[in-house]
């Protein structure tokens, strides 16, 4: 029921009771029904609020609504900030009260079935409740819904939104463009609707092929938060004081911590010596996070927000504050820290036959470089510590041989910059010894891990990666039929068949596009507190136990075990075990996030080192084909960029859904996945990290009739003509 106010110009304690306690958002043209003003008091309404704004008693909302200054304004947008047990915490989106802090209001949802995560933007309405608010959530808003990053481009009077976003064809016209100026990177508002889309220019971001502005982009992108507060800062500062107590004294033993040359945080360290019985007794000695970020604390509550550290070429978002990441919890030479140790008994086979857990110190022999380990035992000249390394290790890899885990040979890219952050080089990574030493030594500890607290009834944050589906089996099937290649249905899959069939194909041209097949064949890996197994690995169970520096996951893990095994302060709290599910959702999309957010990173940076390339022929492979053309990246550096059907020349090419290739019906050229060929460098943009390529003899000049395809779907041809690139 409305309200029954008196016609006339309201007084400001009228106004500010008709926005506090009006069911819809108060904007300007509610107010003046609300009260009956027409014409010239309309005019003195505006000037009213216009004085109350200036006096700060109330503030503008989006939409032009108004709310009581450092209240909440009605219906506004807000974003959620965590969750504590069942109460979903958010504060509105865009706060203008100087000095006073938003508040954290409590969310009511309309149901659980798009229930919400940190992060989250909705649209709701608040409502006071005793001394405080609740929001009531209206809409939940998608990914496209917020913010625009993109570079300004100037034409003639008008500005416009050029997307940093590869998959974004269009431009956005630029409605109000602040401060900003001709080439700035910025992050936008989107405002109208479709069609007419415009752009409010929200913050100036700066150059963007300044150094570090690539990384600087995905973050802005993706949501990463890369700042942490004054009072989160602090809290680092002071448990990073705290007595390290009583603990297993393993100083005497030279553990040493192999790592990348330019690592800045040392998670794990690693030592073996030979026991009685032809096997090894071996330690895993892992940052005992755990002991300084306890649950609930300002800390966790980021840390589980972040998820993860995110890696870029030019810098590190850590998941922790650098006091205790890169100093207090890094296993750094000659210093005494905390360690959560996982004792292992190696026999004879390789077979980890005995497990247990320890809260130590220890103090790490040495840092060394994956290069230097290695050179020392190539040159002879290692140290005994190492040599034993080496030869427990021989044993676990004899063990990692028989249970056959899926041999994937993915080469990894590895940015070098100069001091100035500029490209040195793009190569692919080495992969030494040293390097699946550390790996086989942490997959042992990492299922040790899970076995322990599954002994102990306990729960348990699997990494969990399932059998691939039957659809991308049978997809899987009708791929390597065009190559004469059979693979049986019927059988139990697992990591061995893929790794037989990879033996079978001894063709240097064909290996390649099969080896991606199935690839693109395996499911993403989760975080889950339900064990499916881990299938890449061939292991029964298996949790992330040895980075809780820079994962989540490992956090939670060690909290298991510290609860589980009686080791102090610092356990998995109840809270955390019954929501162990949604926990792991959560550190799951921050782990797709960040990996996203990565690739597009170096993506970015190899469009800005070919830059210089334009025109130029360079050596590529073909990564993917499509009905409207393939994709193609540069062989040794990566990054995909597109070749359209249409400038594909004068045939007529026919796509087919089962071999995913493209042929032409005349000249009998095919594109396929894998396929190694040559191509001219048609453009390649630093900001998007697109690229785009041209067949080396004719470009993508006009030709009298464009390249059109024929789709075989299900054995019978579809003709589709094609313009541009995009079906019709």
């Amino acid at each position: 029921m409305s309200k029954h106010i008196e016609p006339g110009l309201p007084t400001r304690d009228q106004i500010l009771n008709f926005i506090t306690t009006s069911e819809t958002a108060a904007g300007k043209r509610e107010i003046a029904r609300a009260f009956g003003l027409k014409g010239s008091e309309k005019i003195a309404l505006k000037a009213l609020l216009k004085d109350m704004a200036d006096e700060g008693l109330i503030d503008s909302a989006p939409g032009r609504a108004f709310h009581k200054m450092g209240g909440l304004p009605k219906v506004t947008v807000f974003r959620v900030v965590d969750i504590e047990g069942d109460s979903v915490l958010a504060v509105p989106e865009n706060w203008q009260a100087d000095g006073i802090t938003p508040p954290r209001v409590r969310v009511i949802e309309r149901s659980k079935a798009g229930a919400m995560a940190v992060g989250d933007r909705f649209l709701g309405r608040s409502e006071e409740r005793g001394a405080g608010y609740v929001v009531h959530s209206m809409k939940k808003l998608a990914k496209s819904e917020e913010m625009l990053l993109g570079v300004v481009r100037r034409e003639g009077d008008r500005f416009f939104l050029k997307p940093v976003d590869k998959r974004e064809r269009n431009d956005t016209l630029i409605s109000d463009i602040g401060d900003a100026v001709d080439g700035d990177l910025v992050l936008a508002e989107k405002a109208g609707r479709p069609p007419r889309i415009v752009a409010r220019v929200s913050e100036i971001l700066g150059d963007p092929f300044a150094p570090k502005a690539f990384s600087l982009i995905a973050i802005h992108k993706h949501g990463i938060p890369d700042h942490f507060t004054e009072d989160m800062l602090e809290e680092a500062h002071r448990v990073s004081k705290t007595k390290l107590g009583d603990r297993e004294d393993l100083r005497n033993l030279p553990i040493v911590a192999i790592d990348p040359a330019d690592a800045r945080d040392h998670d794990d360290a690693v030592w073996a010596a030979p026991n009685d019985k032809g096997g090894f007794e071996a330690i895993v000695a892992i940052a005992d996070v755990s002991f300084y970020v306890r649950s609930g604390s300002l800390l966790d509550r980021e840390a589980k927000k972040r998820g993860n550290s995110v890696y870029f070429p030019d810098r590190v978002v850590p998941m922790l504050p650098e006091e205790l990441s890169a100093d207090i919890c890094s296993l750094k030479q000659g210093q005494d820290r905390a360690a959560l140790a996982c004792h292992l008994t190696i026999d004879a086979k390789g077979k980890v036959t005995a497990w247990r857990f320890t809260r130590a110190v220890i103090r790490v022999a040495a840092n060394i470089a994956y290069e230097d380990a290695q050179a020392a035992i190539d040159g002879g000249n290692a140290p005994e510590h190492l040599k034993h390394l080496w030869a427990a290790w021989a044993l676990l890899a004899k063990a990692r041989d028989a249970r056959e885990p899926l041999a994937l040979d993915l080469p990894e890219r590895r940015v070098v910059l100069n001091e100035q952050g500029q490209i040195v080089s793009i190569a692919v990574r080495d992969r030494l010894d040293a390097h699946r030493l550390i790996e086989d030594f942490m997959i042992a500890a990492n299922v040790a891990a899970a076995k322990a607290l599954e002994a102990k009834k306990s729960p348990v944050m699997y990494r969990v990666h399932e059998v691939p589906g039957r659809e991308k089996l049978v997809a899987l099937k009708d791929y390597l039929a065009t190559f004469g290649v059979n693979f049986a249905l019927g059988q139990v899959v697992t990591p061995a068949v893929f790794n037989r069939l990879l033996e079978r194909v001894t063709d240097p041209e064909q290996r390649p596009q099969i080896m991606e097949q199935v690839l693109r064949t395996q499911t993403q890996a989760y975080y889950g507190p339900d064990n499916h197994g881990h299938f890449g690995l061939s292991l029964g169970s298996y949790a992330h136990f040895t980075s809780p520096i820079r994962r989540y996951a490992d956090l939670l893990v060690h909290r298991g075990l510290v609860r589980s095994f009686g080791l102090g302060d610092g356990g998995l709290t109840d809270d955390e075990a019954q929501r162990m599910k949604v926990l792991g959702e959560a550190i799951s999309q921050a782990e797709r996030r960040a990996m996203l957010a990565e690739r597009e990173t170096v993506d970015r940076y190899v469009a800005a080192h070919l830059s210089t390339r334009i025109g130029e022929i360079i050596d590529a492979r073909i990564t993917g084909v499509s009905n409207f053309g393939f994709f193609a990246t540069v062989d040794g550096i990566g990054g995909d960029g597109l070749v359209p059907v249409s400038t594909l020349g004068n045939d007529y090419f026919r796509y087919d859904e089962g071999a995913k290739t493209l042929e032409g019906d005349v000249s009998g050229v095919k594109y396929a996945p894998g396929m190694k060929l040559q191509l001219r460098l048609a453009e390649a943009n630093p900001i998007s990290g697109a690229l785009r390529f041209e067949l080396p003899e004719g470009g993508s000049a006009p030709r009298q009739q464009k390249g059109r395809i024929t789709t075989m779907h299900r054995g019978r041809p579809k003709g589709i003509p094609h313009k541009g690139g995009k079906r019709r």
